[in-house]
């Protein structure tokens, strides 16, 4: 899985330009989201394929601005404040998430500075989640 930063216009129509066109690429989103900022509309969404999301998106005139591995992993959701905990531990490692999501799983999914890093401290984490075997 990757995570595509796509630039796309602050305007009507904007995202369902590029919906279409990965639509029409038979490309699938598998997690995302579009934020609106001074400078235009940036969207991040997950591609299982992001080579052939950003073939279409490309074809379209729509700019992919960066293309980046992610961490994927899950919260426990009947415990609060597991994203709290997550994200300190991943800034005492010193390590910046630019980014985060969820997929259609219900997994969060991180951009980060420092992939090794983060990986590290993701693996620390699930490691740290999973049940205690007898």
């Amino acid at each position: 899985m990757r995570d595509l930063e796509i630039a796309l216009d602050h305007r009507p129509g904007a995202l369902a330009e590029m919906g279409e066109a990965l639509g029409r690429a038979g490309v699938s989103v598998e997690g995302g989201g579009v934020f609106v900022t001074p400078e235009g509309g940036v969207a991040h969404f997950l591609f299982d394929d992001a080579a052939a999301a950003r073939r279409a998106l490309e074809a379209a005139g729509i700019r992919v601005v960066a293309d980046r591995e992610v961490l994927v992993g899950r919260l426990r959701q009947d415990v609060p404040g597991q994203l709290g905990l997550l994200a300190r531990q991943m800034a005492n490692a010193g390590v910046n998430i630019e980014v985060q999501y969820s997929d259609h799983d219900h997994q969060l999914v991180l951009v980060v500075d420092d992939l090794a890093r983060g990986t590290a401290v993701s693996s620390a984490w699930r490691r740290a989640a999973e049940p205690r075997r007898p």
